[in-house]
């Protein structure tokens, strides 16, 4: 009996999903063309794998590319796992074109939403992969499948779970699409949308709950953002924390305040607007890997956060040394 030849298929992969799309559509699909950054995550290792499979890997500086690409190579399919760019219908109607969505469409239609779901208190989160229509996210959905999150979940691990489902299913999937599996239509009733992009302005205020800072910091876990802090104007990003449930209560509560430290097990405890937050690892600016809190955070006098009031005082210090400098080069001439 002779094997069915594999379909062609083109694949938009910019972001942290991309490599396990790869590795799906390899399995089933003849990958004709990968669009990519040159420097997201995972991009060493996709480009590696592409290299080995003689799977042609180039950066989509303009969607005319795109364009180009399936008049050229005449795809059965095109397929999207982490892509920021609107495709517009004119490119649309040229192909079949299939997105992979980490949400449960239509919940969280739109950008950055498995970091807003856990931010948001979110229990669950979830994979869908959808045919692709002008609408923003809407279209058919071929595959959903939902996974809980849970108290300690970073969006990293979320990521990771994902991933896997998205290696386990997409090329199965996107067989089915080929062969005219239309999929079941999303109740538009219930659509709603993240935020456009990942929070870039994730500082905490240490005035908030124990529980809304914990989320945040684990919404952005690095290699995304990172929720972050000060400490004497510089700036530090919080790697891993976790709510100090048996802290005992404080009175006179300065929020940021470091109420206890232990240099050999690596961690400060920071006061929140409701109770304690203990913080294990931090990423400093020059530094790539995290290091252990007590390495940073030298004292339990220490207050992070900058508040209004630091802030005054910085500018109006700032304001009186470029006065004395200006007096100095008057004097000078």
């Amino acid at each position: 009996m002779t094997e069915r030849p594999q379909p062609d298929v083109v694949l938009l992969a910019d972001g942290p999903t991309g490599f396990a799309a790869l590795r799906s559509l390899a399995a089933q699909c003849r990958v004709v063309q990968v669009f990519r950054k040159p420097d997201p995550p995972g991009a060493g290792a996709l480009r590696a794998f592409a290299r080995a499979r003689d799977i042609p890997v180039a950066e989509l500086q303009e969607l005319n590319q795109l364009r180009k690409t399936i008049a050229d190579l005449r795809p059965a399919a095109v397929v999207i796992s982490s892509f920021d760019r609107i495709i517009p219908p004119q490119i649309l109607a040229l192909c079949r074109f299939v997105n992979v969505h980490y949400s449960l469409l239509p919940h969280y239609r739109g950008r950055a939403n498995v970091n807003w779901a856990i931010i948001n208190g979110e229990t669950t989160a979830g994979i869908s992969i959808h045919l692709v229509i002008p609408e923003l996210d809407g279209g058919n959905l071929l595959f959903q499948q939902a996974i809980p999150i849970g108290p300690d979940d970073t969006v990293t691990c979320l990521y990771e779970r994902l991933n896997a489902i998205q290696e386990r299913e997409l090329g199965g999937v996107i067989l089915r699409a080929i062969t005219g599996y239309q999929g079941t239509s999303q109740n538009a009733d219930r659509a709603s949308y993240g935020c456009t992009r990942v929070p870039e302005d994730g500082e905490i205020d240490w005035r908030q709950p124990t529980d809304v800072i914990d989320r945040l910091i684990r919404g952005l876990t690095p290699p995304f953002p990172g929720a972050f802090t000060h400490l004497d104007a510089r700036r530090l990003i919080i790697a891993s924390a976790s709510p100090r449930l048996d802290a005992p209560p404080y009175i006179g509560r300065v929020p940021g305040r470091i109420v206890g430290r232990s240099p050999s097990e690596g961690w400060v405890d920071v006061l929140t607007g409701d109770g304690v937050l203990r913080v294990f690892s931090l990423l400093t600016a020059n530094s790539e890997q995290p290091c252990a809190a007590t390495s940073v955070i030298g004292s339990t006098r220490a207050t992070l956060g900058l508040s209004r009031l630091d802030l005054l005082r910085r500018i109006v210090a700032l304001e009186d040394r470029l006065a004395s400098l200006e007096q100095i080069k008057c004097a000078q001439e």
